[in-house]
């Protein structure tokens, strides 16, 4: 293709709107523009890039014996009632009617589709194992879309179910998948790891999140780099550090001191002098409509994902002020356990042991010291707190890591959620009804993108992944003006591509300086200079990635670099 023909709306200037480096260097580089918040079109060098990242997946999808579909995008309510989740999803689910006043859907993602489709059909053990998979637009009504690409109300996904007769066969469709996921990275060029997460609204019973480091993440992965241990921050379980005071001895009774406008756990620590750690921090909490007085360290945070798993209630948030007061007689800030009747108190396991704490009062501007979990409360101990710096790893005890991530990947052992209620039945060997056991697996297309992005990119621009790029080189004669130049990257131009690779010429009538700087912005992997070495026989292949630059003999270029893109590309292995 000849760049002077092709529409590569590049800019000169960073967006004003653009907050990470994806966000801006995509504008930028003319892949997309927004057209609403978290709307974006795709424009020709995104969707060559979406394509080949499609292909890839396509392709290692397809080595597991997984069959493609393509499904509604459009869903009637009925089903989503069935699975209990019309219910769950809440504000993120975009609802609409039909003329009829239907209530109606746009996916979120397609469980319930997938598992109506296998309930006509599916009849005997015979039919089973299945592997589906489609790739198809995915809607959610994200409340706060930013960072460009990565929180989004539109986006592409590929989703796949696996529909087996037992747990035995769900792990072997499971262990397929996180194989196929691992080759679907690498190929992509992408440095990440799979760590252990929650399954969420998805439910089920295990679940792994495959992560891409990069300070544009807004999620944490947790890591031993002693052990391996990961997984992410709603999951991870960690050793507390200790305290930063040793707890005051003695069987000391609760005692109520003023704290006059003192309302953070800040603002009490720095009143009495004791740290943070030698505080219990109360939240109140609302699980499905129940009221809950949950404990942690001060220093803690608590992790509702956490919470959710202990309580087993499909819908949490934090008490409103009213019901705080109506119940505690006091205001957030001055709330604690000690003298409550008929509350269900959760302690973290943090709290376990300590003793002569500081807590609220229930009394507007008043704290108690020398409170003792276990003595002056009996509360439930359970692991409620997010995982923080300083904590050691919960299987060898070293030092963890919390860096910030990006999720590429979700894959998910459902279990029986779907299949038990919306009543997907097969007869087994014995002619006995059974319900299958389902798996989902999902890979965010443009996060893919997104995420390379992140990883690789400087002051200049993209320096993306030959397997992903829009093309794999360009080539840049110096002057237009010049024949030689031009019959040289003729030659080169109709060479690469009898080759097979993906190559731009860049015929443009412009200075070199604003070609070079193009070719950098747009990621392309490397570029072929045609110019003052041609009187040499020589051009110059530059290296995006490593900013190497080699002169090589013109004749001999495009082989070098059809060896260097075969390594790059990669292929699919077949399982199936």
């Amino acid at each position: 293709m000849q760049w002077s023909r092709l529409f590569i709306p590049t800019l000169r200037e960073d967006p004003a709107e653009a907050e990470v480096p994806s966000h801006r260097l995509l504008l930028r580089a003319g892949y997309i523009r927004q057209l609403a918040a978290g709307i974006y079109s795709y424009l020709f060098l995104a969707q060559r890039s979406l394509l080949k990242i499609i292909r890839i997946v396509r392709e290692e999808m397809d080595a597991i014996g997984a069959q493609e579909m393509l499904l509604p995008a459009l869903h009637p309510a009925e089903i989503w009632q069935e699975s209990g989740r019309w219910d769950v999803m809440g504000a993120n689910m975009f609802r609409l009617k039909d003329r009829w006043q239907h209530d109606l859907c746009l996916g979120m993602t397609h469980e319930e589709v997938m598992t109506a489709v296998a309930r006509g059909e599916l009849r005997s053990y015979k039919q089973l194992p299945q592997i589906w998979y489609q790739i198809q637009t995915k809607f959610r009504d994200e409340p706060r879309p930013k960072s460009g690409l990565l929180r989004v109300r539109q986006f592409l996904m590929k989703d796949s179910y696996s529909f087996d007769l037992d747990a035995a066969g769900l792990d072997a469709a499971y262990e397929k998948h996180y194989q196929a996921y691992c080759r679907i990275f690498d190929r992509c060029g992408l440095k990440y790891t799979a760590v252990e997460a929650h399954s969420g609204a998805m439910g089920g019973s295990q679940s792994h999140e495959f992560m891409v480091a990069t300070e544009a993440g807004e999620d944490y992965v947790v890591s031993c780099p002693a052990c391996g241990y990961a997984a992410n921050l709603e999951k991870a379980e960690t050793v507390a550090s200790p305290p930063l005071a040793p707890d005051p001895e003695g069987d000391l009774a609760p005692e109520k001191f003023h704290t006059p406008g003192r309302k953070t756990i800040a603002e009490v620590a720095e009143f009495t002098g004791l740290p943070e750690t030698s505080q219990m921090k109360s939240l109140v909490m609302v699980a499905d409509g129940t009221l809950m007085l949950v404990l942690v360290r001060g220093d803690h945070a608590l992790s509702e994902t956490k919470f959710a798993g202990v309580t087993g209630a499909s819908e949490i948030r934090p008490a409103h002020p009213d019901e705080i007061r109506a119940t505690f007689g006091a205001d957030a800030g001055s709330l604690g356990p000690v003298g409550l009747r008929g509350i269900r108190i959760l302690a973290d396991l943090a709290l376990k042991g300590r003793r002569n704490m500081i807590a609220g009062a229930n009394v507007d501007d008043y704290h108690l010291r020398y409170v003792t979990p276990g003595e002056d409360f009996t509360p439930e101990y359970h692991d409620l707190r997010q995982a923080a710096p300083g904590d050691a790893c919960i299987r060898c005890g070293q030092p963890v890591r919390l860096d910030k991530s990006v999720e590429i990947g979700h894959i998910f052992k459902l279990g029986y959620k779907y299949s038990e209620s919306m009543g997907l039945r097969v007869l087994n060997a014995e002619g006995k009804e059974v319900t299958p056991i389902m798996g989902s697996y999902g890979i965010g297309i443009e996060r893919i993108l997104c995420a390379a992005v992140e990883s690789y990119h400087d002051q200049d621009g993209m320096a993306l992944p030959a397997s992903i790029a829009p093309f794999e080189v360009i080539i840049t004669p110096v002057n237009t003006a010049e024949k030689a130049h031009m019959n040289a990257a003729a030659w080169l131009y109709q060479t690469c591509r009898s080759l097979g690779i993906d190559v731009l010429l860049d015929d443009r009538d412009e200075r070199p300086g604003v070609k070079f700087k193009d070719a950098d912005l747009i990621g392309v992997p490397y570029r072929i200079t045609a110019g003052k070495k041609l009187a040499q026989e020589k051009v110059e292949i530059y290296d995006r990635r490593t900013r190497e630059l080699s002169e090589v003999r013109v004749e001999e270029a495009p082989h070098r670099l059809h060896e260097l893109l075969t390594a790059a590309r990669g292929q699919p292995v077949s399982t199936f």
